[in-house]
C-alpha cells in the first residue's frame, strides 16, 4: 500500500452515472448491495449524456423543429394565420434546461430513497479491487477498496485533426444542443444518424444546413429503399446533401471539400462535426486489470459482461451499438451476475432509431443479414400512403417491412415513417418471443393508428393483404 493510501471500504462501485450506470446502481440497490457511484459531474451528472446533453435535448431540439416547420403546412389543412419561422433559441435553452434537470432530479431522489451515495470525481484503477477517485483539483484522490465494480464511462464525441474544436465555429453535438441563436450557415460534417438528426432540426429552425458525407450515401449502415424517404424529405425542406465529399480544412471563414478531383469551399457560419462517439476507455488504468480496449477503444466481454473478476463493462465502452436501451439492458445483467446470479446478455434483437424526417425504425436482422447468416429469408412491405392515420397526420412517406422465414418466423423489421420510434418495440418483442406472421396477424390493433402497418405487413407475409392488392390470387 502507498504511504498515506487509506482506501474506504466500498461494497458495490458503480463508474459513471449514465443510463447504464444508474440503472446498474439502482438494480444493485435492488439486490440488497450497497452501492457507492462515481461521477466526473456528481449528482449532475446522473442520466449522464443521454439524458444531460445528448438523447433528452436533442429530441427536444428536434420537436421544436418540427412543430416549428409544421406551422405552414397547417395553412392548406384548414389553420389560418399558421407560419413556420426561426425559433427563440434563448427561450428553448430554458425549456430544454428544465426538461434535462427535471429527468436528472428524478434519477437522484431515486437514489436518495435506495440510499446510494454519489460521488463526484474521476476513477481511476490502481489495483484490481481498489481504484483513486480524482477530484480535479489540490485535493489528494480519495481511494476506494471495493468488492463488486461495474465500469459504465460512456462516450463522448468524435473530434477529427482536419478541423480542430473550439466550441465556437468548430462544434460537436454537445454544442449545438446549447446554441442560443439561430446560426445562419450550417456545415454538419458527417451523414450518420447524430449528423441526419441534428441537420434535419437546424434547418427546421431556419439554418441553411449543408450535409458534408464521405461516404457514397446518408445513413450508409441502413437498407437503402428505408434511407430513401429522408434524403427526398431533406430536399423538400432545403437542405443540401453532398456525398463521396470529404473535408480538406476550414480557415475560419470557409469550409474546403474536396469531392474526387474537385476542390470548393463553403461560406458556413457554423461547423457540426458529427462523424460518430469515441468510447471512454482512456486513462482508467485499465492495464491493473490486465485488460486493453480492442482497436476501436471497446472492452471485450462475454455474454456475463465481465472484464475481470468482480468487474463488469456496460454501455458505449463495449461491443454493440451505442445506444442507451443496450447499456440499460446490460445494467441489469451485470448487477445481477456480480450478485452472484446466473444471467446473460444474449438479446436476439436490439431496436434502433434514427429520429430524422420521416423517422427511421430497425430490429432484428434485414434481408441480407439473414442471408448472410444462411437463412431463407424474404420481406414483406407496407406502404405508409395507405395507411389511414399517416394520411391524416398528411405523412404518407415511407413503409414498414417484416423480414420473415418461409415459414413466417419474424427474423427482423425496418419502419420509416411517422412515429415508427414508438411501433419497433412491438416487433422486438415478437422476435424475442419467437412469433411469427400470423401471430402479429391476428392480433387486433386499434384503428386509425400507424401501428396497423405492422398488422397489414404480416397479411402481406401471408399472401392475405386488405389494403394493398394481392401479388397473386390467394389459394382456396
Amino acid at each position: 500500500m502507498v504511504v498515506g493510501e487509506l482506501p474506504d471500504q466500498v461494497d458495490f462501485l458503480v463508474v459513471g452515472g449514465g443510463p447504464g450506470g444508474y440503472v446498474a446502481a439502482l438494480v444493485a440497490a435492488q439486490l440488497g448491495r450497497k452501492v457507492v457511484v462515481v461521477d466526473v459531474l456528481g449528482e449532475a451528472g446522473l442520466g449522464g449524456v443521454c439524458v444531460n446533453v445528448g438523447c433528452i435535448p436533442s429530441k427536444a431540439l428536434i420537436e421544436l423543429a418540427h412543430e416549428n416547420y409544421e406551422r405552414a403546412s397547417w395553412a392548406c389543412r384548414g389553420l389560418p394565420g399558421s407560419e413556420s419561422g426561426q425559433v427563440n433559441m434563448a427561450d428553448f435553452q430554458v425549456w430544454k434546461e428544465q426538461v434535462t434537470s427535471g429527468l436528472n432530479g428524478g434519477i437522484q431522489q431515486l437514489f436518495r430513497t435506495a440510499g446510494i451515495e454519489v460521488r463526484q470525481g474521476f476513477f481511476r484503477f490502481t489495483r484490481k479491487d481498489q481504484g483513486a477517485v480524482d477530484y480535479g483539483d489540490e485535493r489528494p484522490p480519495m481511494h476506494i477498496k471495493f468488492k463488486s465494480c461495474i465500469v459504465a464511462t460512456g462516450s463522448r464525441p468524435t473530434h477529427i485533426p482536419t478541423l480542430k474544436h473550439d466550441g465556437i465555429r468548430i462544434v460537436d453535438s454537445t454544442d449545438v444542443l446549447a446554441l442560443h441563436e439561430v446560426p445562419q450557415r450550417v456545415a454538419v460534417v458527417g451523414g450518420g444518424y447524430i449528423g441526419i438528426e441534428l441537420g434535419t432540426a437546424l434547418a427546421k429552425v431556419g439554418s441553411h444546413v449543408t450535409i458534408v458525407e464521405a461516404l457514397p450515401r446518408i445513413l450508409a449502415a441502413m437498407p437503402s429503399h428505408i434511407v430513401s424517404p429522408v434524403a427526398k424529405r431533406l430536399n423538400e425542406i432545403g437542405v443540401t446533401v453532398l456525398t463521396d465529399t470529404v473535408v480538406t480544412h476550414d480557415d475560419g471563414k470557409q469550409l474546403h471539400i474536396q469531392k474526387g478531383d474537385e476542390v470548393s469551399a463553403l461560406d458556413v457560419d457554423l461547423v457540426v462535426v458529427a462523424v460518430g462517439r469515441t468510447p471512454n476507455t482512456h486513462d482508467l488504468g485499465l492495464e491493473v486489470l490486465g485488460v486493453q480496449p480492442n482497436s476501436r477503444g471497446l472492452l471485450e466481454v462475454g455474454p456475463d459482461l465481465l472484464i475481470a473478476p468482480n468487474i463488469a463493462a456496460i454501455g458505449d465502452i463495449v461491443p454493440g451499438p451505442a445506444l442507451a436501451h443496450k447499456a440499460s439492458a446490460e445494467a441489469h445483467v451485470a448487477a445481477e451476475v456480480l450478485c452472484g446470479h446466473a444471467e446473460t446478455f444474449a438479446p436476439v434483437a436490439i431496436p434502433a432509431v434514427v429520429f430524422s424526417d420521416p423517422e427511421i425504425a430497425t430490429t432484428g436482422m434485414t434481408v441480407d443479414d439473414a442471408k448472410a447468416a444462411g437463412l431463407d429469408a424474404s420481406a414483406a412491405m407496407f406502404p405508409m400512403a395507405a395507411s389511414g392515420r399517416a394520411r391524416t397526420l398528411d405523412e404518407s412517406a415511407g413503409l414498414v417491412q417484416i423480414v420473415h422465414t418461409p415459414d413466417g418466423v419474424i427474423l427482423g423489421a425496418q419502419a420509416v415513417g411517422p412515429h415508427v420510434s414508438e411501433l419497433i418495440g412491438e416487433l422486438t418483442f415478437a422476435i424475442e418471443m419467437g412469433a411469427n406472421v400470423a401471430d402479429l396477424a391476428g392480433t387486433i390493433h386499434p384503428h386509425p393508428t400507424v401501428s396497423e402497418t405492422w398488422v397489414e405487413a404480416a397479411r402481406v407475409a401471408m399472401g392475405m393483404p386488405i389494403h394493398v392488392s394481392p401479388k397473386r390470387p390467394r389459394k382456396v
